[in-house]
């Protein structure tokens, strides 16, 4: 699977792990929303860990700005609050970041 689909994926899961954490403390759910949750998470570090890379903490980083992006996605489309301008601007600027962390010429 190509990095940026495990990317993607990963950052779905995680969101989707914290969310249910954020809907158990903040919102009143049910702590059943936590089992879900922790298997969320559980697939996250697992898919994170597929990348290929020379370093754990290069995937992670290059990681950050799909997570970025994709928690702005999760805003609009599980929340219905609409990134403003200044969302999209970080997100942006945060997506370039990874690009140079991914693609940089490496030895």
């Amino acid at each position: 699977m190509p990095s940026f689909l495990l990317y993607a994926a990963a950052a779905l899961a995680e969101i989707a792990g914290c969310f249910s954490v954020w809907a158990w403390w903040r919102l009143g759910a049910s702590p059943l929303w936590l089992l879900p949750g922790v298997l969320a998470l559980g697939a996250f570090a697992f898919l994170l860990a597929l990348v290929e890379s020379d370093a754990a903490g290069r995937a992670f980083a290059a990681y950050g700005g799909i997570y970025i992006a994709a928690s702005l996605l999760w805003l609009w489309g599980a929340e219905g609050q609409r990134p403003d301008r200044f969302d999209c601007a970080g997100a942006a600027l945060c997506l370039a970041g990874a690009a140079v962390i991914v693609l940089a010429p490496r030895g």
